[in-house]
């Protein structure tokens, strides 16, 4: 009978732990962006970056001003900028942008935009209890954008990447008669070439950690400038669907192949605009667009 009971008890933790799985993640000290299918249980403070873009050192915040520092190991050299997180807490979920690195931020801690923060809990609490996970083909605000770095030349490469969705996993340039060159990530969200690609224009092709892949042309040697393409990374409503609603991870509401290569047209090197939003589940909005209850398990 003692055998009996204690293997019960087994089964019973067991399955526990399994429905709970999901939720604990991998060590989040593990050098990488939140990973796809994972909820991440963490505290999240709040901070107000003002105009900057931050160590992603984007041309400012998002319009929406909903953004998100991540700790070192998940901001991981910049690998996380510009993708999205879902974030619960007590009062319900918003959807943020990666735009920062927090270096006082560890073991899932994570700091929130204020605006970001009074969507899920009341300021005055400072530090709430949080679950978070990666939007994987989050809505794009447009086509890829594009920013070389100010100091560039045709002896020295570095571009940046907007409007993306998904986390960057490779980017290549080249020249006109010229062969594709491997960019190098910087920490500060820059692709860099050594040795440069001549004066332009050039084409880049870009990677995502989803396999989709999108080859933009007639980017200009202009620093600083955002210059917008007309290819998108994925696209964002196939033939025949409607607005994709990503899929929620136990207890959290959650809120392709690039078009043929085009010549990019510059824009004035402004903050990002667009809200990427989406719905949870039962169909309720996610701030970003708005904020929903929801409910969460496994304490």
């Amino acid at each position: 009978m003692l055998a009996a009971l204690l293997g019960l008890v087994l089964v019973w933790q067991f399955s526990d732990s399994a429905a709970c799985a999901g939720l604990a993640g991998p060590p989040v000290d593990l050098v990488a962006p939140p990973a796809d299918g994972t909820v991440y249980k963490g505290k999240a403070s709040h901070y107000d970056g003002g105009n900057s873009g931050g160590n992603c050192s984007l041309p400012g915040p998002p319009a929406n001003r909903l953004y998100v520092a991540l700790g070192s190991a998940q901001y991981a050299g910049s690998a996380a900028c510009g993708s999205f997180l879902d974030v619960t807490g007590p009062k319900g979920t918003v959807r943020v942008m990666v735009l920062d690195r927090c270096a006082g931020c560890t073991g899932g801690k994570i700091d929130l935009s204020r605006q970001a923060f009074a969507k899920i809990a009341d300021l005055s609490q400072g530090i709430v209890p949080v679950r978070y996970r990666a939007v994987v083909d989050p809505p794009l605000p447009g086509p890829l954008t594009f920013r070389l770095k100010g100091g560039v030349s045709q002896y020295w490469f570095a571009v940046q990447v907007g409007d993306h969705g998904n986390p960057v996993k490779s980017l290549a340039a080249k020249s006109a008669g010229g062969g594709w060159r491997a960019a190098k990530r910087g920490s500060d969200n820059y692709w860099v070439v050594d040795g440069g690609l001549g004066r332009g224009p050039y084409s880049i092709r870009v990677v995502d950690v989803h396999g989709h892949e999108a080859v933009a042309t007639g980017i200009r040697l202009t620093p600083r400038l955002v210059q917008r393409s007309t290819v998108r990374m994925y696209d964002t409503t196939p033939a025949g669907a409607g607005t994709p609603t990503p899929s929620a991870p136990p207890n959290l509401s959650a809120g392709a192949t690039a078009a043929p290569s085009a010549s990019a047209t510059p824009s004035p090197d402004t903050p990002g605009t667009g809200t990427p939003t989406g719905r949870d589940a039962s169909g309720k909005p996610v701030a970003g667009a708005a904020g929903a209850s929801v409910p969460v398990g496994c304490d």
